[in-house]
């Protein structure tokens, strides 16, 4: 029975029907006893995906609420920040925020979304057929569920970039995930919400985000880039501007004047769409 099981998981998997697989492995925890073979151990190897059984038993050990995400859009378009800038990207933007950053481009998520389950998400990305997914927000850490469905969608074979604020702890986080940190500048109307003990669970797969709107917010930057020594912490540190609120040429100039270690970046994605197109 067991194997029989395997089989049709592999179909499904490989077919992107991951609800139908998850369904298929709560059937299994009662048809695997008495076989011999563990529950957790059971895994499916497709030509593109790996799919552990194990995650699948600890959805279906939850109840039906425990297993959604509150989603205000799923899309695939093109990634325009971060050293992953340019790939076809499928992009998890999930609801609720906790800050009220001045400049914020995405204020439709703080509280726009409808409940989705785990396997309908992993079903809805799957079929954009990217290997490049980001998880982005509102704050996405905000849902405890999205730690499971992370590791989830890195079980299955996908690239997992996580953009997150820093205002909440990253340490639970899947290590296999590109944690992409935004730390808040003074012009953010935000920057006491920062949790500087993030800094030390970085790793050389994570990037640290500053987005700045002055020269206040410039140097403030600098200096925690030098006092955190982050180039040396992380994959990339990021310079960004706040779009519309000031020259890009005056922070490249900075930068280039303190001889700093971080890489510049614009909004790829609001130079090709308009600034305020929803779903690019």
């Amino acid at each position: 029975m067991a194997a029989h099981i395997d089989v049709n998981q592999k179909i499904l998997i490989k077919s992107g029907n991951f609800a139908a697989a998850f369904a298929l492995a709560k059937d299994a925890v009662g048809t695997c006893e008495g076989t011999g073979v563990s529950q957790e151990n059971l895994l499916c190897n497709c030509s593109h995906k790996t799919f552990y059984i194990g995650s699948a038993r600890i959805l279906n050990n939850m109840s039906e609420c425990e297993r959604t995400l509150t989603i205000n859009e799923i899309y695939h378009s093109i990634q325009g920040e971060s050293t992953w800038a340019g790939w076809p990207c499928v992009f998890v933007r999930l609801t609720f925020c906790d800050l009220r950053c001045n400049y914020c481009d995405t204020d439709y998520a703080f509280y726009e979304g409808n409940k989705r389950s785990l396997g309908e998400i992993l079903d809805t990305v799957a079929a954009y057929r990217c290997p490049l997914v980001e998880i982005t927000g509102g704050e996405p850490l905000l849902q405890k569920n999205v730690l499971m469905m992370m590791s989830m969608l890195c079980d299955s074979g996908y690239t997992v970039l996580l953009e997150t604020s820093g205002a909440h702890d990253i340490s639970k986080v899947d290590p296999r995930v590109h944690r992409i940190m935004d730390l808040k500048t003074p012009g953010s109307g935000e920057v006491d919400k920062n949790l500087w003990s993030n800094i030390d669970h970085l790793n050389t797969g994570d990037e640290v985000k500053f987005v700045m709107g002055s020269r206040e917010d410039y140097e403030w930057s600098r200096d925690k880039v030098q006092r955190y020594d982050l180039p040396s912490r992380c994959r990339a540190v990021l310079f960004s501007p706040i779009f519309g609120r000031i020259d890009p040429r005056q922070i490249v100039e900075w930068i280039l004047a303190d001889k700093l270690n971080v890489r510049f970046q614009l909004q790829m994605h609001k130079f090709i769409w308009s600034p305020t197109q929803r779903g690019i």
